[in-house]
């Protein structure tokens, strides 16, 4: 109970609420019966039950989490539709059929460089060849006077060794049939009943390489009379 406010003219003390001491100093009001916890609570700010450290604005107990349509682990990224899945096939199928074109025109080039670098080469070696024809001429009217003997037969059977295999060839020969194709006719003498036309004398050698016709031999043909008009 306080004391009368005015006693004999002396001054009033200061009012002291019941229980608590002056050097406490001035606390928060607390309500009647309610808890010490509860005033400091309400004093402070923070929400009854929340724990120490946690954010404010959020509900004691629960804790913030990533939005549900959010993804959260590398496997679950959004996989292509349907229209993305066949633009992604299409694309893919022109880019094979691109590759697949690219691939047969390099192999047609490199079957084309090839023939013809045997081409080159075959026309390299021909012009070498024609260019030996007046050697072997000369050769073979020597042989055909005896004068191919000792160290230059051995030259001649090489040179004609190497020459064979670059792939010459000699045309016409005594008594094979005549071929207008690799046969030049020097001379023709009709015999009765002789049959076809043949070779009875090669007077100058003919020569090829593979298919090509480098010169055609010279060659006497014996064959039927011709048949004249009437």
């Amino acid at each position: 109970m306080n004391r009368p406010t005015d006693v004999g003219g002396l001054p009033r003390p200061p009012l002291a609420l019941v229980g608590h001491r002056p050097e406490d100093g001035p606390g928060p009001h607390r309500p009647r019966g309610a808890a010490p916890g509860e005033a400091a609570g309400r004093h402070t700010g923070a929400p009854s039950g929340a724990h120490p450290g946690a954010p404010s604005g959020t509900r004691p107990g629960r804790t913030s989490s990533p939005s549900a349509g959010a993804p959260t682990r590398a496997g679950d990224a959004i996989r292509p539709g349907s229209d993305e899945a066949a633009r992604l096939t299409a694309a893919l199928r022109e880019r094979t059929a691109d590759l697949q074109r690219l691939k047969a025109e390099f192999d047609n080039y490199r079957r084309r460089v090839h023939r013809d670098r045997l081409a080159v080469g075959q026309i390299a070696v021909v012009n070498v060849l024609e260019r030996l024809l007046p050697v072997l001429d000369a050769i073979d009217e020597a042989a055909g006077h005896d004068e191919v003997t000792g160290g230059f037969r051995r030259v001649a059977l090489l040179l004609e060794a190497q020459l064979t295999s670059l792939g010459l060839q000699s045309v016409g020969t005594v008594g094979e049939a005549f071929d207008p194709n690799v046969h030049e006719a020097m001379t023709y003498t009709p015999v009765e009943r002789a049959g076809r036309a043949a070779c009875t004398e090669v007077l100058r050698q003919g020569y090829r390489v593979g298919d090509r016709l480098l010169r055609p031999a010279q060659v006497a043909v014996t064959g039927e009379p011709q048949a004249t008009g009437a």
